[in-house]
């Protein structure tokens, strides 16, 4: 009756912000936030009041993945709601606010959270990637581009961006299923190195690369970028350093430096939030994230990255946004995720199903509403002259041919 009493307040109070949700309870009482319901939460048990009393995104999520919340609707409206509930109940500073997290990064650590996130099985990601299982954002060059023409467009457009010649040695660090590295082998005839913690994404690369006859031009190595030597005419690093840890990106940068020849040009790809003081989502949206998706992620300001990037010996050549490109992206993931319900629960089973519907879902939406972006940072060694390595205008990213 207690946590009854205060949703009724909670229910009074939002009212007047006419969300359109309605808040049913497992007894058959429910609560109408607004004149036209778009979207029901059901609370199936007593247990689940306290995640709607304070409903930042963090709670609402929780309570859906642990099942003491069921949602109806359609998805985009499902976060429309939930950030309405989230913004009129609860502060985007303090307990869900934007806190900067700060936690160590050892190599056993990160291989840890990798192993975590990507090896839940190649199926899995098999069912709602592209072909070529690029889990990165795509390059639309039209919003109607299907997703596997973006996915190829991006791994052209980052190769072409590089200047990658036949015969030069490229380092991909956090090299995925290997798309890129088979990609930059077999159209633009370099030698490449992949490097990935995942042993499932290890493996299945080494597999491609074998079933593409390019064991001669590519590797995949088990292996951390701490742990890497030698020198690579190109490096580039796509949705990696996200698992860094915002008081490593110095000391990153730095040994991409270090690994980069002094004619070397080097790209690094990677998701930054919008908040300049933190690496957090308001409202709870990061917590949630930390929880059940990305433990020990990350993400920095754009100026932190670049701060650090220059602070490590490298210059900035070319900075570039992709929020939209990956807005766009995501809704194609969580489309193909939607259709393939029953297959993915089977697979993974109910809960992993929820933590990933909302997962992807909610990136989507925090992308649409600039909650977070991604930049492509384009760089070459500060204290090396840059002769021809670029030319002077950025016409040569969008042609065919490098």
């Amino acid at each position: 009756m207690f946590w009854q009493l205060r949703l009724e307040k909670l229910a009074a109070r939002l009212r007047t912000h006419d969300i359109p949700v309605r808040i049913a309870l497992w007894n058959g009482q429910h609560y109408d936030l607004g004149a036209a319901v778009r979207v029901v939460i059901r609370v199936t048990a007593p247990a689940g009041l306290p995640h709607m009393l304070l409903p930042s995104l963090d709670s609402l999520g929780s309570g859906y993945v642990e099942r003491l919340l069921d949602v109806e609707g359609k998805l985009e409206d499902i976060f429309a709601v939930a950030a309405g509930l989230a913004r009129h109940a609860v502060k985007p500073t303090g307990r869900f606010g934007r806190v900067v997290r700060s936690v160590r990064h050892t190599q056993q650590i990160d291989a840890d959270a990798i192993a975590y996130h990507y090896d839940v099985s190649n199926d899995f990601y098999r069912i709602w990637l592209d072909e070529n299982m690029v889990y990165s954002c795509a390059y639309f060059k039209d919003s109607t581009d299907s997703l596997e023409q973006a996915q190829m467009q991006k791994l052209d457009h980052v190769l072409r961006k590089i200047r990658l010649q036949p015969g030069q040695h490229l380092l991909d660090i956090g090299c995925g299923w290997g798309a890129l590295i088979l990609r930059a082998a077999e159209k633009f005839g370099a030698r490449c190195t992949g490097i990935t913690l995942s042993r499932h994404q290890w493996e299945l690369a080494r597999e491609r690369i074998a079933a593409a006859g390019l064991s001669d031009r590519c590797e995949v190595l088990l292996a951390d970028y701490r742990d890497m030597d030698g020198q690579f005419d190109r490096i580039t690093s796509i949705g990696m350093f996200e698992h860094v840890g915002l008081k490593n990106l110095r000391g990153y940068f730095a040994k991409l430096r270090d690994l980069l020849a002094d004619d070397g040009i080097a790209l690094n790809h990677g998701i930054t939030s919008t908040d300049p003081d933190s690496g957090e989502v308001a409202w709870g949206g990061g917590t949630f994230i930390h929880r059940y998706v990305f433990p020990h992620g990350e993400l920095p300001h754009i100026s932190l990255a670049v701060r650090e990037m220059s602070a490590a010996g490298l210059e900035i050549s070319d900075v570039e946004n992709l929020r939209r490109h990956y807005a766009l992206t995501l809704r194609h993931w969580s489309q193909r995720y939607e259709s393939a319900a029953e297959r993915i629960r089977a697979m993974v089973g109910e809960t992993r199903y929820r933590i990933w519907r909302m997962y992807l879902a909610g990136c989507a939406y925090s992308f649409d509403h600039a909650w977070t972006s991604i930049y492509q940072i384009l760089a070459v060694k500060a204290d090396k002259p840059l002769v021809d390595r670029l030319p002077l205008t950025r016409d040569f990213m969008y042609r065919e041919t490098s």
